[in-house]
């Protein structure tokens, strides 16, 4: 609850102070204070209220006491209410809404790099720790902070403004945008370091971002194509993990367990999305395709009825529109799947996606199921090894010893 709701404070505070330094102290102390109040005097029946009075007072109390403040920190004084304590002031849900899409295009302006815009959304309005974000960039906790701590001031000394671009503006500001709410997604759906697996927070916090974004370019198909790839990826969590928290690979998962609604919607958001990148005479992009490979497991009846034909003429398309050693490595496992083990091997061995992927334990895990297919079980179990020293999710790494000692016992 917590980390939903503090990014929705946090997009609020930073309009009221336009300072994510002083939005982000203040937040921190209303949190302490909710750790230290909750406790013996209950959760208030708006959380999200509570903190975002909390946080203001606390704002206007650090304002007041700093000499120096600049013109929006003055006017956030003027504007602050009477300091009375037991008062929680009354939320706008809608104007949160729009604070929080003011935030996600303040973060991903074209003036900061691809990566600071998405690891500050993430940290911001994504409410994950400065770790998670590093891992999600498999990158060292200290240069992640140095990074968030640069694209903060950059913003300030830029002037860059907080407020949703205009129209003309939007399809440039678009990617960043995406592919932030993409990898919040994605860290809920196979968390790198939590146990569970899944982190049912995250799926459901981006999913809403995306809803947000949807509603606001309700004509642009990618943004309901990330809509329809997350929704038809989430209807799966369900089945995804055993009772012991073990992972379920796709083609063994109970279908029933499968969300239909979710199926549903996300074929509804892809069916419109495809008509709309159709319409607009630019094919369909990125997210539109990667939802449509989601579609075609999620409608099969079963395993066995998977078009996996199918599923590589997307994954071409896909690799046109946006090559990668990550694509590629789908591409191969699509592959082995429509031509057998031989086939995908070959494939992916040939994609150059091993010298991209090498410090990837999915690449590593990936080769050794294949190797292990075709009879290499040796080499198959090296792969694991490889695979298994480069995991850090609790649940892949119980995953992949059962499948290195299933292999090893083979080798020998």
């Amino acid at each position: 609850m917590f980390r939903r709701t503090a990014g929705q404070v946090f997009a609020t505070l930073v309009r009221f102070v336009g300072d994510f330094d002083v939005a982000e102290d203040a937040l921190q102390d209303a949190t302490v204070a909710a750790m230290e109040t909750w406790p013996s005097h209950g959760v208030p029946d708006n959380p999200g209220a509570w903190l975002t009075t909390v946080a203001r007072r606390k704002a206007v109390d650090r304002l007041r006491r700093e000499a120096r403040r600049g013109e929006k920190q003055q006017a956030a004084l003027d504007r602050a209410p009477p300091d009375d304590e037991g008062t929680v002031e009354e939320v706008d849900e809608s104007a949160v809404a729009d604070d929080q899409l003011r935030l996600m295009f303040t973060c991903c302006h074209p003036a900061l790099a691809l990566e600071a815009q998405v690891a500050l959304t993430l940290r911001t309005l994504g409410g994950l720790s400065t770790t998670e974000v590093a891992r999600a960039f498999l990158v060292a906790e200290a240069t992640m902070a140095k990074r968030l701590t640069r694209a903060k001031h950059k913003i300030r000394a830029a002037g860059i403004p907080f407020r949703v671009p205009p129209d003309h503006l939007l399809p440039d500001r678009l990617p960043g945008v995406l592919a932030v709410v993409y990898l919040i997604f994605t860290e809920g759906y196979a968390s790198t370091t939590s146990d569970p697996l899944i982190r049912r927070e995250l799926c459901a916090e981006a999913i809403r971002l995306g809803r947000l974004l949807a509603a606001l370019m309700p004509d642009e198909p990618e943004v309901q194509g990330l809509l329809a790839l997350m929704l038809l990826h989430d209807a799966r969590r369900s089945a995804r993990l055993d009772e012991a928290g073990d992972l379920v690979l796709l083609d063994l998962q109970d279908r029933s367990r499968w969300n239909r609604s979710e199926i549903d919607e996300g074929v509804a958001l892809l069916e419109s999305a495809l008509r709309r990148a159709s319409a607009g005479g630019r094919g369909p992009g990125p997210y539109v395709l990667q939802a449509a490979i989601a579609a075609v497991h999620d409608e099969a009846e079963s395993a066995a009825e998977v078009d996996w034909d199918e599923i590589v003429g997307l994954y071409d398309a896909l690799a046109r529109v946006a090559p990668g050693p990550v694509v590629a490595l789908n591409r191969a496992v699509a592959v082995a799947m429509a031509r057998g083990a031989a086939a995908g091997l070959a494939e992916l061995e040939s994609s150059g996606a091993g010298e991209a992927l090498s410090d990837h334990h999915r690449y590593h895990a990936v080769r050794a199921d294949l190797l292990a297919r075709v009879g290499r079980k040796a080499e198959s179990a090296d792969a694991y090894r490889r695979a298994l020293s480069l995991a850090t999710s609790p649940a892949e790494r119980r995953y992949l010893i059962r499948r290195l000692t299933d292999v090893a016992g083979q080798s020998r």
